[in-house]
């Protein structure tokens, strides 16, 4: 690397480690929808490729391409992460390891829910049984036939606060507990696992009712597994065929099935060949060749799996501004009582819930992550309750259309951000960054 591309190199690394993307989409979005918030919508929804422009009956809109596509890469990074992460010397192995995370992922989806609903229950139901009755409702499969402004509307909203913002969560967690430290990657995974929950929670509660799910068309990304795994056998060193062929077949049956493709990669990128042990997360190329640190790599750090990560990454981390500019954007003015139910569901519910299903895994016999201890678990819980952007594309599903109760829930997800202020203080309270 030349003087001359030094400090080109060292904002993009900057706005790469910050995050920097993502946030100014955050408030470019909440800008432009306050000051003309036909104009942000007319941009969100524009037809990229005309009226008429459709894919397997959706419209081609730059929210579709947003959220359908390129959401694909994000996760595929994250898939990457999770992968090494289970490699001798990974903070999840043995494989044991990663059951902890998973429980604290179910803790980070009960907590909230049961939060959301207790709250809602108090403040917008006039009794306990019509609350119940319109709880019930609200959580029957397939979606409930109600008036955007009936009682279950209400409870409707309950799949909101299930979500995690892995850009951001990674981002904090990084900054209060150390790059390389173990709570990073459980995290992660963690993200990884309650999004997916949160994205089949969409298909099975909240449906599309143009496009109802056909579970039958999952066969197709079944196929791309297949696929993949027999690349890997014919030992293909290039990511793309992977990615390009094992990777469209998979998104083609989810978007068939009525699923969410966003997913589409999570299943094929562990197929892709990688480093035999674990050396850290987002290595750069160039260090791994510098100084030995990816010994047990293929080629030095030029593995399929690594290489995938490190021609894509850039391209994801710009892309997250017009994820956030697509799905952040709500009037200030939207503040209700779903406002703070959605947000104490996500503070309160995912600390409680991923405190104690973690901590309880552990004494169950399902260890945390060497170098974890309980009081890593309550700051990474404090993380978990960013759910921002997620969180903001599941309130559009949740309360669609012309619901009283989106631009509130999205405030929700919005006012979520301040969990990063109270982990920062928590971590530093409680001593847990490396060093």
């Amino acid at each position: 690397m030349t003087a001359d591309n030094a400090p080109k190199k060292g904002v993009i690394n900057a706005l790469q480690e910050f995050s920097i993307p993502l946030i100014l989409g955050v408030i470019a979005a909440l800008v432009m929808a306050n000051i003309n918030y036909d104009l942000y919508h007319h941009i969100v929804e524009w037809p990229v490729f005309g009226e008429g422009a459709s894919l397997f009956g959706h419209k081609i809109t730059a929210h579709f391409l947003i959220n359908d596509i390129f959401m694909v890469f994000f996760f595929g990074i994250a898939a990457k992460e999770i992968t090494e992460s289970v490699l001798p010397g990974g903070p999840l192995n043995p494989i044991k390891k990663a059951i902890n995370p998973l429980l604290a992922t179910i803790g980070g989806v009960v907590g909230p829910v049961g939060v959301f609903l207790l709250l809602a229950l108090i403040f917008y139901a006039p009794d306990m049984s019509q609350g119940m009755e319109a709880i019930g409702r609200a959580m029957t499969p397939g979606g409930g036939k109600f008036e955007a402004t009936d009682l279950a509307a209400v409870f409707r909203g309950w799949g909101v606060p299930t979500a995690t913002d892995i850009a951001l969560a990674w981002l904090v967690a990084r900054l209060v507990f150390g790059k390389s430290h173990p709570a990073v990657n459980f995290l992660l995974l963690l993200a990884v696992a309650d999004d997916a929950i949160g994205l089949g929670i969409i298909a099975v509660f909240y449906p599309n009712p143009d496009h109802p799910v056909a579970i039958q068309w999952v066969g197709l990304t079944l196929l791309g597994m297949a696929t993949a795994y027999g690349m890997r056998r014919a030992k293909v060193k290039s990511w793309v065929p992977y990615i390009v062929v094992a990777g469209t077949l998979s998104w083609l049956g989810l978007i068939l099935a009525s699923l969410h493709p966003a997913l589409a990669l999570v299943p094929i990128v562990p197929f892709l060949p990688g480093p035999k042990n674990d050396v850290g997360l987002f290595l750069e190329v160039e260090h791994a060749e510098g100084d030995g640190a990816a010994e047990g790599h293929s080629h030095g750090g030029h593995s399929p799996l690594e290489q995938f990560e490190h021609q894509m990454k850039f391209f994801v981390d710009m892309g997250l501004f017009f994820f956030a500019f697509a799905n952040a954007g709500v009037a200030l003015g939207s503040i209700n009582g779903v406002t703070w139910i959605v947000l104490a569901s996500l503070v309160v519910g995912k600390t409680i819930g991923i405190t104690v299903f973690s901590v309880g895994g552990s004494l169950a016999g399902f260890p945390l992550p060497t170098g974890m201890k309980a009081k890593h678990v309550v700051v990474a819980g404090v993380i978990g309750a960013l759910g921002l952007t997620v969180a903001l594309f599941v309130s559009g599903e949740a309360y669609p259309g012309d619901s009283p109760f989106q631009g509130p829930a999205k405030m929700g997800a919005v006012l979520s951000a301040g969990a990063a202020f109270v982990a920062l203080a928590l971590g530093k309270m409680l001593k847990v960054k490396d060093g």
